[in-house]
């Protein structure tokens, strides 16, 4: 065995198909038969299920929209227990400090309140990559519960005659 092999077994846990030895005829033909009778009912399937069923999470939200809440909607209401859980699991894995987290009444609309780390950039970029994977998850914003949206203008409205002293 190569120095090269050895390296890679050694890094990549790489497996060498020495070990396993090369198939026969028979179990090559047996797997194309498989996979001939497979592909007929997959055709089916795929006229059953239309591109249209099968839709991803929406990427509506701006980078700078995160203020460390996160809004979702779930697609069945059964499963949205298992999918906090999941975000939960991620969350806590790849360092961010859960402190609030809740399901609505329905259970269709998920919160989690993060702690605002050092970089909310690369936090927002974490979060919106991995629940824009979510097949479970219809949609979701970066939104702080309590918090007034940033539509209304913080600069006050002028008066009909701001130069009248009265």
């Amino acid at each position: 065995m190569s120095n090269i092999k050895k390296l890679y077994k050694q890094f990549f846990g790489y497996k060498l198909n020495e070990t396993q030895g090369i198939p026969s005829p028979e179990e090559i033909d047996a797997a194309n038969t498989g996979l001939d009778l497979l592909l007929p009912k997959m055709e089916k399937l795929k006229a059953l299920v239309g591109e249209s069923e099968i839709d991803e999470a929406q990427l509506v939200n701006n980078l700078t929209d995160y203020r460390s809440g996160v809004e979702y909607v779930v697609r069945d209401t059964q499963t949205a227990q298992s999918v906090l859980d999941e975000i939960r699991q991620w969350s806590e894995k790849k360092g961010f400090t859960i402190i609030k987290s809740m399901l609505s009444k329905t259970g269709r609309i998920g919160y989690i309140y993060y702690r605002l780390g050092e970089d909310p950039a690369l936090e927002s970029q974490k979060l919106q990559g991995y629940l824009a994977q979510k097949p479970e998850l219809k949609h979701f914003r970066f939104h702080v519960r309590g918090e007034q949206q940033s539509s209304q203008s913080t600069i006050p409205t002028p008066t009909r005659n701001p130069q009248r002293n009265i």
